[in-house]
């Protein structure tokens, strides 16, 4: 197994040597993994085009390393531990050497549906564990999974399917999320009827027995599929630098981007990152709160964990269902050790108040962490009192879908912790702060926009089918650079504090949300003539979404209105990226090249309207000032 760093002066030694020879790091990491054939380079690359690639020339798959190795010393351990919706409903133990024959025989079922190297599938499931069985059985035979969030409407699923060319889809009859019963099949078979031409087959898993209309030249149910199916599958062994899956995330343009990752790099990256940030011991209870469906889920709940040969939580469920003490009594029940969470749930928690704490012991937890957006120091001195006892380090994480996994963060009980700090980069990461001009801002004590100027093994390689698109976004905006999007400080003592973003993209509840996308949401609602949207400070999510919109005319029933605003937005992206204030305005404030000047809309909806700078220079200075009336 990987090397794990046990002091400060270690990760300063490490960190050194990450950074002098790179390639010998990683190298010495790869090297505890199964491989079918060595690479012939470790490394490969340049921003420019950008082209980057690890371990050329590798053979492997990556379930080989998290199930077939573990098979020989630990498969009567418990690999992923499932906790329902319901607390009523028993949780389920699947051990490796079950988790194995499950993944071998879904796999088996695939190959029946003419699934082959290369195809894309996208899983659109419920946090049950046959999620994480489809997505290490596509990765079994070479197979491309994309997951899409359950909680994405038709026309986000539809325009995800297109996209990436899928040819077969797995979902379940529905999802069972707190009190609700969400249909998920049904939003399949709509998203398929806007144009999924590419789809030969849906694949159905009988999760909460509601009755689903199944269309017998298409569909199949999963029980079906997987009947006679043996439960071994030899694994498809596939170039270190095969694609193992496209995450969709949201950009500041309309459509969602592909972020593609490749099977060896984003191996050995999660592991590494998993073991060591996490500090994880053999035979530990590890709990991540995300879902698959975004990439915390794909790196910290799947491969990381079944890599490290750990024991994963999968909760189905919702933080304040049926109570706020559903965490606690998950954690005390299962003795959970390490605990994985986003600010959101930490807040909506401490928002309902302590009696859902007290009382409750948890002796288990040594580490707490944190994950989707920066926790704000309120929050984080609540996590750190009541729930780890002033015992538990918190590693605050900053990350991003396209870098695979975990960049800049304390690892556990062995960095100084700073509240809000996401701290120190880990070893073979090699962050930089850069001016407007590009300019690297050299020394402590500094602020700037956040670039990564070295590859580390799991970056994103590219987005799917536009490799422009991904040079434009992430490598064009500061020579030989990647820029995160970000904009951070770095203290006296070196470490980094994120920001927030600088481009139009809003962190509510750690999920980004482009403005564009919801805009083009928002003016498909009759009557809505143009929007505008800003992030401003939530309580609860981090940033809430406040949209300025136009309408073609006086509005008489304003509520109606509003509710057909949020209706549009529900049915084109899903509720997620509901506005939580809308404020129906004359006009929006623009330069005379009709450019919308989101600085003043921002300090509008972030109520600070004492500085608005020099609005005279504007097309129509006189609408600011209605706006700022009509605040809400």
């Amino acid at each position: 197994m990987t090397l794990q760093i046990k002091s400060i002066d270690e990760y300063h030694t490490e960190y050194a040597r990450s950074v002098a020879d790179p390639e010998g790091f990683w190298a010495e990491q790869a090297a505890t993994f199964r491989w079918h054939k060595p690479w012939r380079q470790v490394l490969k690359w340049n921003f420019r085009e950008p082209n980057v690639q690890w371990f050329v020339g590798g053979r492997l798959n990556i379930t080989e390393n998290c199930l077939d190795r573990h098979l020989e010393t630990r498969p009567n351990q418990v690999a992923i531990l499932w906790e329902p919706n319901d607390p009523k409903r028993k949780p389920r133990k699947i051990t490796y050497k079950q988790l194995y024959g499950q993944v071998c025989q879904f796999a088996n079922a695939l190959k029946a549906q003419g699934v082959k190297k290369g195809d894309r599938v996208c899983i659109y499931m419920p946090m049950t564990p046959e999620l994480a069985v489809a997505v290490l059985a596509c990765a079994r035979i070479g197979a491309i999974h994309s997951v899409v969030f359950a909680g994405f409407s038709a026309v986000s699923l539809a325009d995800r399917i297109k996209d990436a060319q899928c040819k077969v889809v797995l979902t379940s009859d529905g999802n069972s999320r707190g009190p609700k019963n969400i249909p998920v099949k049904q939003v399949v078979d709509e998203a398929i009827a806007l144009g999924c031409d590419s789809v030969e087959h849906v694949i159905v898993h009988q999760n909460t027995g509601d009755p689903v209309a199944m269309h017998s030249d298409r569909d199949i149910w999963w029980h079906e599929a997987i009947k006679g199916k043996r439960k071994s599958c030899k694994a498809t062994i596939v170039d270190s630098e095969d694609m193992l899956f496209i995450l969709y995330t949201s950009g500041s343009t309309g459509k969602p981007k592909g972020v593609v990752h490749t099977h060896g790099g984003y191996m050995v990256y999660t592991e590494y990152t998993f073991r060591n940030v996490f500090q994880y011991q053999p035979g530990e209870v590890y709990w991540c709160t995300a879902d698959i469906g975004w990439v915390t889920g794909h790196s910290y709940i799947v491969y990381g964990p079944l890599l490290a040969g750990a024991t994963s939580v999968m909760f189905e469920g919702i933080p304040t269902y049926p109570d706020p003490g559903r965490f606690w009594d998950v954690i005390q029940r299962h003795k959970v050790n390490i605990f994985y969470t986003a600010p959101t749930a930490i807040r909506a928690l401490m928002a309902a108040g302590d009696t859902w704490v007290k009382g409750r012991r948890m002796p288990s937890l040594r580490v707490l962490g944190t994950v989707g957006e920066p926790i704000n120091e309120e929050a984080w001195h609540w996590y750190n009192e009541r729930i780890g006892k002033k015992r538990c380090p918190i590693v605050d994480t900053w990350w991003q879908t396209e870098t695979g996994g975990i960049l800049i963060t304390p690892i556990a009980g062995i960095t100084p912790l700073k509240p809000c700090y996401a701290t120190l980069p880990l070893p073979g990461v090699q962050p930089c702060l850069v001016d407007a001009n590009g300019n690297e801002i050299e020394g402590n004590d500094v602020e700037g926009m956040l670039c990564l100027k070295f590859p580390w093994p799991a970056i994103l390689r590219t987005t799917y089918g536009d490799h422009e698109r991904c040079r434009q976004t992430y490598f064009a905006a500061f020579k030989d650079k990647y820029f995160t999007g970000d904009g951070a400080r770095r203290d006296a003592d070196g470490m980094y504090r994120i920001i927030g973003r600088v481009d139009d993209v809003i962190n509510v509840s750690g999920h980004r949300i482009g403005t564009a996308e919801v805009e083009d949401a928002i003016n498909k609602t009759p009557r809505v003539v143009e929007s505008a949207v800003v992030g401003y400070p939530h309580d609860i999510k981090g940033q809430g979404i406040y949209a300025y919109v136009i309408a073609d005319g006086p509005v008489a029933d304003e509520a109606a209105f509003k509710k057909s605003v949020l209706d549009t937005v529900t049915r084109e992206i899903g509720p997620i990226a509901k506005p939580d204030k809308i404020q129906v305005v004359p006009g929006l404030p623009k330069t005379r090249s009709g450019k919308i000047m989101r600085r003043i809309l921002r300090k509008i909806a972030e109520g600070d309207t004492s500085n608005l700078g020099d609005t005279t220079t504007l097309l129509n200075p006189e609408v600011v000032e209605e706006i700022k009336a009509g605040a809400v």
